[in-house]
C-alpha cells in the first residue's frame, strides 16, 4: 500500500502539479513528503491522490493537490513564518505549511473537523501545529500579526477581506478565492507599506464556501 501511495504521489507532482505551472522545489517536496492519504477520509482514500476535490464530511472538502500546490507556491512561506489557515479541515493544508517551515494556526469552525485535523497531525507527529475551532470572520485572530494567511474555502464577495488583510504583518501575504459559481478568482493580496495592498489575479476556479461568509447580492429582474 505505502508504495502505491509514494507512487500515487509522484504521479500528482509531475501530472497534476507541475503541468499547473507549480514549480517551486520547497513546494513540490513539501508535496511529496506530506501523505496526502492520511487526510482522507476512509470512504475516499482510493482518491487521495485525484485530480477532484475530495468531500470530509460537515459541508466542507479537500481542495484538489494542483489548486494547493499554487497556493503553497504564491504563498512563499518561509521557516519561522507566522501563518494563520483558515477552513483547516482534516489539516493537509496545514501539514504542507508545517513542512515549509510555518508556525502554524489553523482555524477550524467545525468541532468534529477540528478534532480530527488534530488527530492525524499528531499521527504524523505534527504536534506544532496548532489547531483551534472557531470562526476566523468573526474578527482578529490571537498570534497576529500574520505574515502569510491561507483561506481555503471561497468567498463570495470581498466583504471579509478587509478584515484578513488587516492581519497582516509588513509584506504579509494573503490567498483568497472571492467569487460564486460558475467561476472565481484566486488571488494574492500582499501588503505594501502600513495601509498599502498589492492584488494579483493567480487563476479562475470555483470551490465551497466558507462557512459564515457574507453571500453576494443575487438581483432578480
Amino acid at each position: 500500500m505505502e508504495i502505491t501511495a509514494e507512487r500515487a504521489r509522484f504521479n500528482m507532482i509531475q501530472q497534476q502539479i507541475r503541468p499547473w505551472d507549480v514549480l517551486d522545489d520547497q513546494v513540490l517536496e513539501a508535496m511529496s513528503e506530506v501523505r496526502r492519504e492520511a487526510f482522507v477520509p476512509d470512504a475516499y482514500q482510493g482518491l487521495a491522490y485525484a485530480d477532484i476535490e475530495i468531500p470530509i464530511g460537515e459541508g466542507s472538502c479537500m481542495l484538489a493537490p494542483k489548486v494547493v500546490g499554487r497556493m503553497l507556491q504564491a504563498l512563499a512561506v518561509q521557516p519561522g513564518d507566522r501563518v494563520l489557515e483558515i477552513g483547516t479541515g482534516t489539516g493537509y493544508v496545514a501539514a504542507c505549511l508545517s513542512r515549509l517551515g510555518g508556525k502554524v494556526v489553523g482555524l477550524e469552525i467545525d468541532a468534529t473537523l477540528a478534532d480530527e485535523a488534530r488527530e492525524r497531525l499528531a499521527g504524523l507527529g505534527l504536534e506544532s501545529v496548532e489547531i483551534r475551532q472557531g470562526d476566523a470572520l468573526a474578527g482578529p485572530v490571537e498570534g497576529g500579526p500574520f505574515d502569510a494567511i491561507a483561506v481555503t474555502g471561497s468567498m463570495p464577495t470581498d466583504a471579509s477581506l478587509r478584515l484578513l488583510q488587516g492581519q497582516l504583518a509588513p509584506r504579509g501575504r494573503l490567498f483568497c478565492i472571492v467569487g460564486t459559481e460558475p467561476v472565481m478568482e484566486a488571488s494574492l493580496l500582499t501588503r505594501v507599506g502600513y495601509r498599502g495592498f498589492r492584488r494579483e489575479v493567480l487563476f479562475e476556479t470555483a470551490t465551497l464556501a466558507l462557512k459564515n461568509a457574507a453571500e453576494a447580492n443575487v438581483f432578480e429582474f
